[in-house]
């Protein structure tokens, strides 16, 4: 808000009546009925004598010169000082020639003030409708029209700088921050009723009014800083001085190199715990007294219900988050020798809570036939084009929110091309696109409307983007959260209580999931979803690695053929569930050269040199081939074995092929070579 003295009363020269003479003149240019003219030189002749110096007009209480109010225990408002009620036209008049101007709290406070007859005598009527059809073309609709006009009207009356040219962002602050302030009034009630109704309707009323004419200046050119969504403010905790400018300064710091999600997630954090050293250790006035008990402290602390907004302990990643970044600021504030700082790490890895690594959730093939059948039939072009991308390029939900409206082009062949913005990992990428997703982008580029564009918080630049309306991009809780719910709903995904079983992230899971089932590259598996690491793809490829999965059933499946000393204990269900489970998990480690060893952990390491006799030994027909090539070799060793007088090797050697031959007989492959040396 303004200084204090802008709700004063104007200095002398910008605060003074009108003749009469004067006003009569405008009056009767304005008005055709006699009965009204007399009205108003009456009411402006009431007001004169009441208050003959304006300046006590000013210095008067607000709700004698708003004169109409909301008295305890009525509905409805009554006029309580006619004088100053009837008198507005009078005051208008007097802003419009550069008499006074009005401090906002007296401007907020009248609740339906004529001000679109005073534009039109200010002249600025025209200008406004401009900015009402520029509005409209955005994708507002024709309520812009009241909204607009009141702000321009009231900023005027404030500012007493005519023409919508001289409104910037400082002129929409001020405003905003009145409305804000208003609110925090003991008396809000006489002018709204009850301070509630201010805060819900009024008071969101002008925000979203402000908003909208923040929106309109910023794509005319007129403001330079793009319209952001009001948030209210929350109130911070004070820290101690010493420690607020280490952390404002750390913060500073961060911000050359962070996005501005992660600053603002130092900025909580750092708080938190400042909040929380004030209240439980309130001797320690700054960073370089805390030591690594009153962390660790604080980690159990994070375990209480009493610190959770919900009443519950706070979710693992949420801890493992906060403390991470306490660990992140301790050990650069200590690399970087600053003072009033510990001057060592107070937290290292090992402090940090563990993490499951859970296995990436595909949708079923069936669930997603059916939830994209029901996004096919979303209204909402944007919803549908958000869920299209999704589904069939793999890419993350930021990343799809801020496409740029040329983001489609084609490959030679033809094949459409979707150009991924810089996301997590601050990288481009070009990927292939289904024809059905590069369709809904289509119609989106159709539907662009005119606009400057916004500037890109990673790169900086000027960007028209695709998912766009009004101005300003859609929430990503409207192209995915309120879409997917809506879609879950028609397809009948939905749990018993009616939360959708499928969020936007189990689409990139699927992508990834069929690229390696297909048997896509690593590589190719890297470039698509956009990793920056073969760690984070390999997951795709272990969890859908087909070798392994029928390998698996034939060992495992039910009705297949097995052989070895520890078929029987398969077949017989000998092995407990923990046992099945292990084996289920670390299959494709157990592999032999002809077949599979399965000897449990707790049974420790194999000693076992001749494993085709060890009790833990199974094969399948997938190693029949394996089986006879070695069986041919052992035959080879043996007719050497007996050329060289060998006896007892030879004899070794036709063991081997014994047992190999009854393992093949066991799994019903035939011998190639029946009057083979047995």
């Amino acid at each position: 808000m303004r200084p204090a003295d802008s709700l004063a009363a104007p200095p002398q020269s910008l605060c003074r009546h009108a003749g009469t003479e004067e006003y009569a003149a405008f009056v009767r240019w304005r008005m055709s009925r006699r009965d009204s003219i007399n009205r108003l030189l009456l009411a402006r002749k009431r007001f004169v004598q009441a208050y003959p110096d304006l300046r006590s007009w000013f210095a008067a209480s607000l709700p004698e010169r708003v004169g109409r109010l909301y008295l305890p225990g009525e509905e409805h408002s009554r006029v309580t000082c006619r004088v100053c009620y009837e008198a507005r036209a009078y005051l208008y008049f007097l802003a419009l020639h550069g008499h006074t101007g009005f401090d906002y709290e007296w401007l907020v406070a009248i609740r339906h003030p004529a001000l679109w007859e005073f534009l039109r005598c200010a002249g600025l009527s025209g200008e406004v409708e401009g900015l009402v059809e520029q509005a409209e073309k955005l994708g507002y609709s024709e309520s812009a029209r009241d909204r607009i006009g009141p702000l321009v009207a009231r900023i005027y009356l404030h500012t007493l700088r005519p023409g919508v040219g001289a409104i910037g962002g400082r002129e929409i602050d001020e405003l905003a921050e009145a409305v804000e302030a208003f609110a925090e009034r003991p008396d809000v009630d006489l002018f709204f009723g009850s301070g509630e109704r201010y805060r819900e309707e009024v008071a969101r009323q002008y925000r979203t009014s402000l908003h909208l004419l923040r929106t309109v200046l910023y794509h005319n050119g007129r403001l330079a800083a793009e319209p952001r969504k009001f948030q209210p403010r929350r109130e911070r905790p004070e820290l101690r001085p010493k420690m607020e400018v280490v952390v404002e300064r750390y913060l500073s710091v961060r911000r050359l190199a962070s996005r501005p999600a992660t600053v603002s997630g130092f900025a909580d954090t750092l708080r938190r715990f400042v909040a929380w050293l004030a209240d439980q250790h309130p001797e320690i006035e700054s960073f370089a007294g805390v030591t690594r008990e009153h962390v660790l402290e604080y980690a159990s602390a994070l375990d209480d219900t009493k610190g959770s907004r919900t009443g519950s302990p706070l979710a693992p990643n949420t801890k493992r988050g906060r403390l991470s970044r306490l660990s992140t600021f301790f050990r650069e504030t200590a690399g970087w020798g600053w003072e009033d700082v510990p001057d060592r790490p107070l937290l290292g890895p090992g402090d940090l809570p563990r993490m499951p690594q859970s296995v990436p959730r595909y949708i079923p093939e069936g669930e997603l036939a059916r939830l994209m059948e029901a996004a096919r039939r979303l209204p909402c072009p944007y919803q549908r084009a958000a869920l299209l991308i999704a589904r069939w390029s793999g890419a993350r939900r930021d990343e799809i929110r801020r496409l740029d409206i040329a983001c489609l082009d084609a490959y030679p062949d033809g094949t459409p091309r979707l150009r991924i913005p810089a996301g997590k990992t601050y990288a481009e990428r070009m990927v292939p696109l289904h024809e059905e997703a590069a369709e809904a982008i289509r119609i989106l580029q159709r539907l662009s409307r005119p606009g400057r564009g916004l500037h890109d918080d990673r790169t900086g630049a000027l960007t028209r983007y695709l998912f766009v309306n009004r101005g300003k991009l859609f929430s990503m809780k409207y192209l995915f959260q309120a879409s997917l719910r809506e879609a879950c709903g028609l397809a009948g995904l939905v749990t018993p209580d009616g939360k959708p079983t499928v969020s936007p992230h189990r689409f990139r899971h699927t992508v990834g999931t069929e690229l390696a089932e297909g048997g896509a590259k690593l590589h190719t598996i890297m470039k698509v979803l956009g990793h920056s690491s073969p760690q984070m793809s390999l997951v795709y490829a272990q969890i859908s690695d087909r070798e392994v999965l029928r390998d698996y059933q034939k060992v495992l499946g039910p009705g297949e053929a097995i052989a070895g000393p520890a078929a029987k204990k398969l077949r017989s269900g000998e092995l407990s569930a923990s046992d099945v489970e292990w084996l289920k998990s670390n299959f494709f480690k157990t592999e032999l050269e002809l077949g599979h060893c399965l000897r449990l952990p707790q049974e420790g390491p194999c000693e076992c040199d001749l494993y085709l006799s060890c009790a833990k030994f199974v094969t399948t027909k997938e190693y029949a081939p394996r089986l006879r090539a070695r069986r041919e070799r052992e035959r080879e060793l043996t007719e050497d074995a007996a050329a060289r007088g060998w006896e007892r090797d030879a004899q070794r050697h036709r063991c081997t092929m014994r047992r190999i031959k009854q393992l093949l007989v066991d799994l019903g492959e035939p011998l190639e070579e029946p009057g083979l040396i047995d």
